[in-house]
């Protein structure tokens, strides 16, 4: 059986992962692919990269139907989007670890939140939203106000005059809460009826729940580094390296 490397970056450093069949024997980060490859302790001759190649158009399988050197990420035409191949390697484990979901699952990167809609475990469709990067950009705080958050889930439209107040009498939390209320008015179409499932940390997920089971959605919590187990097993068994 011979080894092979996996290697992507997860949007905040570069991850390299040696496999033996399916299961890791080594991992290391760095600040870019090259870098988290030469931490390894050997580097294997095969390297499967994440998020390489030309993304594949919605609705497309999460697991590609053909082995290949690299899982790229998925693109949409309209509303123009474009997940990159690390959210779609969560979306994998995800799927692989729930194989009969059928529902939205919302991936919180650092920079993005992505709404995907999952079926038969493709991904349909998605929205993706800048809340994460203006949460940043403006100065805003976790816990979010919930109060602020409800405000801008039923007036969407009063965003920018909302933010300015909270800006002005330094209410942080508020900026949060006005940001997600906002993308959740304008992904209304995700989550109403629906079950949702968060891939994030806990702690960057809390605002998005608690405003969701406010309005009734059943919603889960996934961590997203125990995906991987099930998204490399997928791509191992697929790779034909299982031995």
């Amino acid at each position: 059986m011979k080894d092979w490397a996996i290697v992507g970056h997860d949007g905040r450093c570069a991850r390299s992962f040696v496999l033996r069949g399916g299961r890791v024997v080594d991992s290391a980060d760095g600040p870019d692919r090259d870098a988290a490859l030469a931490a390894l302790v050997a580097v294997p001759e095969r390297i499967f990269h994440i998020g390489d190649g030309m993304p594949d158009g919605l609705p497309a399988a999460l697991l590609p139907t053909a082995p290949g050197r690299g899982l790229p990420g998925l693109s949409q035409e309209s509303p123009a989007d474009v997940l990159d191949g690390w959210v779609r390697l969560l979306l994998l484990g995800f799927v692989e670890a729930k194989p009969d979901w059928d529902g939205v699952a919302l991936v919180l990167t650092g920079q993005l939140s992505h709404w995907v809609h999952l079926s038969a475990r493709e991904a349909v469709s998605c929205q993706s939203f800048l809340t994460p990067r203006l949460m940043t950009a403006l100065g805003g705080t976790l816990p979010a106000d919930m109060d602020a958050l409800a405000d801008s889930l039923s007036r969407p439209e009063r965003l920018a005059t909302h933010l300015r107040s909270a800006e002005v009498t330094g209410q942080t939390g508020a900026i949060t809460g006005h940001l997600i209320g906002a993308e959740l008015a304008a992904a209304r179409p995700y989550w109403l009826g629906q079950s949702v499932a968060i891939i994030a940390p806990d702690t960057a997920a809390a605002g998005h729940v608690e405003a969701l089971e406010a309005q009734g959605v059943p919603v889960t919590v996934e961590s997203p580094e125990p995906l991987l187990a099930p998204a490399f097993a997928a791509l191992t068994t697929q790779q034909g390296t299982r031995g």
